[in-house]
């Protein structure tokens, strides 16, 4: 009998998603564990995987809804699959087989040598007049993903060229539906507009120490703890200090209740592909400097290559977020229910400040809280901004833990 491949469980109160992609296709010959469909649900992306190795048939299209439980695909698994072929080794190197696990990084897929395209991208393709199969993917298995489209649509004397009123393909428009995880994002964040008395608070964080710190000992926290020392560490021991100074601000509105989380759960949040998301580190307050960078980098590769889980954006107590990585020099963020605060990080500008009544140049950022009034007073949001604003201008505190 072949063996029926179903739609796994998404996590709790999910009970259908949508199939993305099929990763190998009808009558492919698959491995056992083998990815061979991509399954979006409203809250992350998940891969399914081959119980068997044999011969796939699908039984299902690409966007349509599954609910959990539900068949897509059968595996015939008395066709024999062969085994894997070798590697091809280099001089002095052992050849790399099934079981031989790479202790690097996957190389990108070569141009013209990408295993498709995705949604996005192929819109933007055809928008932008890019040929995708001169082009290197960065998604997983060399996938070309919107990005790649946008690094390499034609430029002239350093612009980019306007997008002509008419596609290449003569189309004036363009339809695609919303995923589910975008219609989601869509409908928590209408959700929070209208459910939370949102208000913002703005300062403004001397860099100088921490961007000091980081110069000087960035080679060695990488060569001891094999992860970069970035800023967002920075952030999260600020604001896990300034919550526990101002512990409203790490709690939600249940009724009429108000519930105080003596845990820190922070959520940081990473820019994909299919939209916005939050990966939420865990006990953060527990974690050190190079666990957090390691976390961060995990949940975002994660994040972006679609395989993040339910789990992992669940359960967060507190949001920071970074609109500097993308230039971003001062805006209002939104909550994250039931969250009762947010953080935004801004970008890294040198401004002349005056200091001890000289006017110097110093590395300053934009900060952003925005608080659910119902909740938090004013004081309170800014004596919390305030505090992290302290600390983020003196990062040895954070590391002695002063």
């Amino acid at each position: 009998m072949p063996v029926e491949v179903l739609v796994p469980s998404f996590g709790e109160s999910i009970s259908e998603g949508v199939l993305a992609r099929w990763i190998k296709n009808d009558g492919d010959l698959v491995q056992r564990d083998e990815p061979i469909a991509e399954l979006e649900s409203e809250k992350a992306t998940s891969e399914v995987r081959a119980q068997a190795a044999g011969k796939l048939k699908t039984s299902v299209k690409e966007g349509q809804t599954v609910a959990v439980g539900s068949v897509i695909a059968s595996i015939d698994d008395s066709v024999a699959v062969p085994e894997r072929p070798l590697a091809p080794a280099l001089a002095g190197e052992k050849p790399v087989g099934p079981a031989t696990k790479l202790a690097t990084q996957p190389t990108p897929a070569k141009v013209g040598a990408n295993l498709g395209l995705s949604p996005a991208a192929r819109v933007h393709a055809e928008i932008k007049g890019v040929d995708p199969g001169r082009i290197s993917g960065s998604g997983r298995g060399g996938r070309v993903i919107k990005e790649d489209v946008l690094a390499n649509e034609p430029r002239t004397n350093g612009t980019a060229t306007r997008v002509p009123a008419t596609t290449p393909v003569g189309q004036r428009e363009t339809r695609e539906r919303m995923s589910p995880l975008r219609q989601r994002i869509a409908a928590r964040l209408l959700e929070s507009q209208q459910t939370t008395a949102s208000l913002t608070t703005f300062n403004e964080a001397d860099m100088s120490a921490v961007i000091d710190l980081r110069t000087r000992f960035k080679d060695r926290f990488k060569e001891k703890h094999g992860v970069g020392l970035g800023f967002m560490s920075f952030f999260v021991k600020a604001a896990i200090e300034a919550l526990k100074a101002f512990p409203v601000l790490n709690s939600r509105i249940d009724g009429s209740d108000i519930v105080y989380n003596h845990y820190y759960n922070i959520g940081v949040a990473v820019s994909t592909e299919k939209g916005l998301m939050v990966p939420v580190l865990k006990d953060a307050d527990r974690m050190s400097f190079p666990d957090i960078e390691r976390a961060i980098a995990d949940l975002a590769v994660r994040a972006r290559d679609g395989k993040i889980s339910v789990s992992d954006v669940s359960g967060g107590t507190f949001t920071i977020t970074n609109g500097g990585i993308f230039g971003s020099m001062m805006s209002t963020p939104i909550l994250n229910p039931p969250q009762c605060g947010i953080l935004g990080m801004h970008a890294i500008q040198k401004r002349p400040m005056v200091i001890n009544d000289q006017i110097v140049i110093r590395p300053m950022m934009y900060l952003a809280m925005t608080y659910d009034h119902r909740l938090i007073d004013g004081r309170e949001a800014v004596q919390f901004l305030v505090r992290v604003k302290e600390c983020v201008g003196n990062p040895e505190r954070l590391m002695l833990e002063i």
